[in-house]
């Protein structure tokens, strides 16, 4: 799609709302909630590139408790005519159709191809990606699994959730209580991953979340890896002004 002038296109991804307490995670959606209040203006449309929440479960009629801020911006933004995009994290892969209903939101499950003005994007959340964590990628199928997903349905919501945050708090990745440090070339396994990608397929732009530490790297002449950060420690973002791309922070 062609974009329209002096607009720009926003990622972002990670922020693990409700972790690690119920108020230092309010603190935090209010500071999103006031970026995106500031974006509006100039969105064209808006990529949240998983773990939105720290832990994520629709029943058939129940949702978690909580997140109404955030939820009612997202839902002022696209009533606004604005696209927003929504890519399940390992926190929130539990996704029924409630995005989708009450807040016109699509949700993707796997790296899905963009292209915005000639520049070719693929985006996705990035967990079970590239070579390694075999153990992950082996929970993540049975977690995926409609079986496993029916089963935990049929807990009492106190209970399920109970347990599911139990496990959450657990996480080192959705606390952000560890540095993130940058591996190198050979052992970031989401830059692995991108080279294989390339091998088959030209993009401009691979961007993906999960890591919680940005990065911004050069695969190629012509293509980059862009790593969105989180909204824990680094509140950073990527923005695509109809012909560069480029991480940025938000300090106010």
């Amino acid at each position: 799609m062609e974009m329209a002038r002096d607009k720009k296109i926003y990622f972002l991804s990670d922020f693990h709302l409700g972790a690690p307490n119920a108020q230092s995670s309010l603190v935090r959606e209010k500071k999103i909630i006031a970026f995106l209040d500031e974006i509006k203006a100039d969105a064209e449309q808006i990529f949240i590139v998983g773990d939105l929440f720290d832990f994520w479960y629709e029943y058939k009629k129940v949702v978690p408790k909580g997140y109404v801020r955030i939820l009612g911006k997202m839902a002022e933004i696209t009533d606004a005519g604005i696209p927003i995009h929504f890519f399940v994290g390992n926190h929130d892969m539990w996704m029924r159709d409630y995005f989708q209903t009450e807040l016109n939101i699509p949700v993707y499950f796997e790296p899905v191809p963009f292209t915005f003005n000639h520049k070719k994007f693929l985006v996705g959340h990035g967990d079970g990606l590239g070579p390694g964590d075999h153990g992950y990628k082996f929970i993540k199928k049975i977690f995926r699994n409609k079986l496993s997903n029916w089963l935990f349905g049929i807990l009492p919501p106190y209970i399920g959730m109970g347990i599911a945050n139990y496990f959450s708090r657990k996480s080192r990745a959705q606390t952000g209580a560890t540095n993130e440090v940058f591996l190198g070339e050979e052992k970031e396994w989401l830059i692995i991953y991108c080279k294989e990608v390339l091998q088959n397929e030209y993009y401009d732009y691979l961007i993906f979340g999960h890591r919680h530490l940005p990065i911004d790297f050069t695969i190629n002449e012509k293509s980059r890896y862009i790593n969105l950060g989180d909204w824990i420690q680094y509140f950073s973002y990527a923005v695509f002004d109809g012909e560069q791309t480029e991480l940025k922070y938000y300090t106010k």
